[in-house]
């Protein structure tokens, strides 16, 4: 049947879902009982919640709403706690580095300040080179093959790292472990987009991010039980924090093969009528009419090279660098930074536990918030906002209590931005193949930042890292200025796809068959 969208000009705009073309007849007439009628989507008082048709219409005309409740609390119970644990133990995987420099790494392998640094830093080489290849991977073994794999990869680094001597060595560890976990995220995210409309994947996002705060919690609270095992076995603390961290991963590894479902189209722990109201949520919100580039999905070489000729690739770029550059400085130092302010290095290991506990739930709250209001842009800039105020406090305050209250400030504001930030790349991006190199690249360009992070905070900065600090402000501020450009750049393209004629829109959707969001029906998020 096809899908028939009735538009303010009383023409009608047809969508032949499994044709090769899209009609425009202004002229036939059409019985309604024949017809799908839906209300305009795109107007000018509903621009900015444009995605937010699905959860208005298609829940309450289409399937019964206790429905699609039981289906959502089936794909959250059975995705949400394995895609968070993943995220969680790769990103502890990645920062606790942070924690084995209070363990004594440095001094025990005579490494120098500038080479723990360039550990630091190489980790992002590889992992910025091997985002997207590992992407175009997913499409092609699947989600929970390519994770499996990628988890047993870098258990298995972190699990050598333990036996490094010296300071080239863990640099060199760092690059590989790099590469291995390039991949998880931009397959995380990908994999949201594919199970969760528009208006359910930013709290959910929100969520594995928040999780990953916790890798800084239960991080600090694990090192400062695994550095009481300094001795043990012959083995130092730090060699502990790398071995007995990585065996969860290699669990989930396994975990992941036999229990991560694959894509909606595909999987199997869905009943196919459950399965096909997953994949018609998808489309709906998706926008699957012909020319969105949805219905492509095999490789696309033309979605591929569109990412990098649309400019939202490089704003989301630049802002994610500015982001990121702050979160991973302070995810890897905040150990660091407690100890300067007094506490022994024992100590600064739990108490940097506090901090993300508390940045967990404003994460989460924040991208609830989000999809409630059907906004993105100011959730992210309030969250930078108060992760500045984190820094200019950190600048400028001596006194012990204020200076830990701003680091909690500080990765509150950073983490509850972040996880607003993601689900808005995804949700601004349409076409099977493109949505999913778009959200690999951005990453990969974003991670640029940790590049930069590990190079922040100098010892010869300590004990108040006010270069670090500063540096941090500035790329906060560099943030807020991308996040106000691209909301305003998405309302002025909103209001300019709703102002065109039928006649414009015909031209746009006759001249390129693949023209994901660049459709004239395709409304971005701001």
């Amino acid at each position: 049947m096809n899908n028939i969208r009735k538009y303010n000009n009383g023409s009608l705009l047809t969508h032949q879902q499994n044709g090769d073309k899209t009609q425009i007849d202004k002229y036939s007439t059409i019985d309604s009982s024949e017809a799908i009628r839906v209300e305009p989507s795109f107007n000018q008082e509903r621009s900015n919640k444009a995605f937010d048709s699905y959860s208005n219409n298609y829940t309450h005309d289409t399937h019964d709403k206790e429905e699609i409740k039981r289906l959502t609390w089936k794909r959250d119970t059975r995705i949400l706690p394995l895609v968070c644990l993943f995220y969680l133990f790769s990103f502890l995987d990645r920062v606790n580095i942070g924690n084995a420099k209070l363990a004594g790494i440095i001094e025990d392998t005579n490494m120098t300040e500038n080479e723990f640094n360039d550990a630091l830093s190489i980790f992002f080489v590889g992992y910025i080179l091997f985002e997207i290849p590992a992407n175009v991977i997913l499409n092609k073994l699947g989600p929970r093959i390519w994770m499996s794999i990628m988890m047993a990869t870098w258990g298995t680094i972190m699990m050598l790292m333990g036996a490094v001597k010296t300071g080239p060595q863990l640099i060199v560890a760092r690059c590989f472990l790099g590469v291995a976990e390039a991949g998880l995220v931009p397959a995380i995210i990908f994999y949201i987009s594919k199970w969760y409309t528009k208006r359910e994947q930013a709290r959910r996002v929100a969520i594995f991010y928040g999780v990953s705060t916790c890798a800084g919690a239960f991080g600090g609270i694990l090192a400062y039980g695994l550095m009481l095992l300094d001795g043990v076995q012959g083995l130092d603390g730090w060699q502990w924090i790398f071995i007995i961290e990585a065996i969860p991963t290699l669990v989930l590894s396994i975990v992941c093969l036999f229990t991560l479902p694959e894509f909606p189209e595909t999987t199997s722990f869905l009943s196919e009528h459950e399965r096909k109201t997953v994949m018609d949520m998808i489309s709906q919100d998706n926008g699957q009419y012909n020319n969105s580039g949805e219905n492509v999905a095999t490789f696309s070489k033309k979605q591929f090279l569109a990412v990098f000729k649309d400019w939202k690739t490089y704003l989301f770029s630049l802002a994610a660098i500015c982001i990121i550059a702050s979160v991973y400085s302070v995810s890897m130092f905040l150990p660091t930074i407690i100890h300067g302010l007094g506490f022994t290095a024992l100590n600064a290991q739990a108490m940097s536990s506090i901090p993300w506990s508390i940045a967990c739930i404003f994460t989460i709250l924040n991208g609830i918030s989000a999809d409630k209001h059907g906004e993105r842009g100011i959730h992210v800039v309030i969250g930078i906002l108060s992760s500045m105020l984190g820094f200019i406090l950190l600048i400028s305050l001596k006194h012990v209590a204020g200076l830990f209250f701003a680091t909690i400030l500080t990765a509150t504001g950073m983490y509850s931005a972040l996880g607003v930030f993601i689900p808005w790349i995804a949700n601004n991006f349409t076409g099977t193949t493109k949505r999913s190199v778009a959200i690999a690249a951005i990453n990969s360009l974003g991670n640029c930042g940790g590049v930069i992070a590990g190079q922040l905070y100098r010892a010869d900065d300590a004990p108040y890292y006010i270069h670090g600090h500063a540096a941090c402000l500035g790329f906060q501020g560099g943030a807020v200025i991308c996040a106000i450009i691209l909301k305003l750049a998405f309302l002025r393209a909103n209001k300019k796809r709703e102002n065109m004629t039928q006649e414009e829109r015909y031209k746009k959707i006759e001249k390129d068959n693949e023209l994901c969001d660049k459709h004239p029906d395709f409304r971005y998020i701001s």
